[in-house]
């Protein structure tokens, strides 16, 4: 069973090719704004890479969010047109899982955090299971303000992962039970995707294209400026 994952929650977009050998091609890139000129050269670049025919592919998945709303869409319009096209099942994963995964062996509180401009952040908590992570607290919108008194609050050390973090780095280093997590760790990966997708691809746990929700979370921003233009 061959995945194709593709990410584009953030300003960084990829897609990764894996199975039971693990991940064998992965890409990613973070030009600005540039998310749908360089998702469809990728998935050529790494199907090459694998050496595999894109019909070899027997799952699609995808980061619905939340995430920045253009590359949201561009990513997740790809892999449903994708998996239209080659007739395949879907798996849908929460970008704020793939920023988790690769901390999933620390014994503290994971915060994973998302940039969601307009001075707000897209966060959810985790902790360390047998396994994996554990999902502690439901994807939202909040401030820095808001993130800071959390953390100050919590009875345990934090680890606070991906660019949310890294852009409120100076307020959230203030903490003394908190640790930042490296800017390598700034972004969902494409590789995370695959290796989260392929257990739940085992388990059959599938979704067709068209069942594929984004996870949003608030409009979009050209919805809220349109209707804060003065002359509204």
């Amino acid at each position: 069973m061959l995945i194709l994952g593709i990410e584009s929650a953030t300003a960084q977009v990829g897609c990764a090719i894996g199975g039971h050998e693990g991940v064998l091609a992965s890409t990613h890139s973070a030009r600005a704004r540039r998310h749908a000129e360089s998702l469809a050269p990728q998935i050529e670049f790494a199907l090459s890479q694998a050496r595999i025919r894109i019909d070899e592919i027997s799952v699609v998945a995808v980061d619905v969010g939340p995430g920045l709303y253009t590359g949201l869409r561009v990513g997740i319009s790809t892999a449903m047109a994708t998996a239209f096209g080659l007739g395949v099942p879907m798996i849908g994963v929460s970008s704020l899982d793939l920023l988790a995964f690769p901390v999933r062996h620390t014994r503290r509180l994971i915060v994973a955090t998302i940039d969601a401009r307009r001075g707000e952040l897209f966060t959810a908590f985790y902790r360390q299971v047998p396994g994996g992570i554990q999902q502690v607290s439901e994807p939202r919108v909040v401030t820095p303000d808001d993130l800071y008194g959390e953390l100050q609050a919590a009875s345990t050390e934090c680890l606070v992962v991906g660019d949310g973090a890294l852009r409120y780095r100076d307020q959230l280093e203030g903490l003394t039970k908190v640790e930042i997590a490296d800017v390598s760790l700034a972004y969902p990966s494409a590789s995370s995707l695959v290796a989260l997708a392929h257990p739940r691809a085992l388990r059959e746990e599938f979704v067709q294209p068209a069942e594929i929700t984004p996870l949003y979370l608030r409009r979009p921003d050209a919805e809220v400026n349109w209707e804060t233009r003065p002359e509204r």
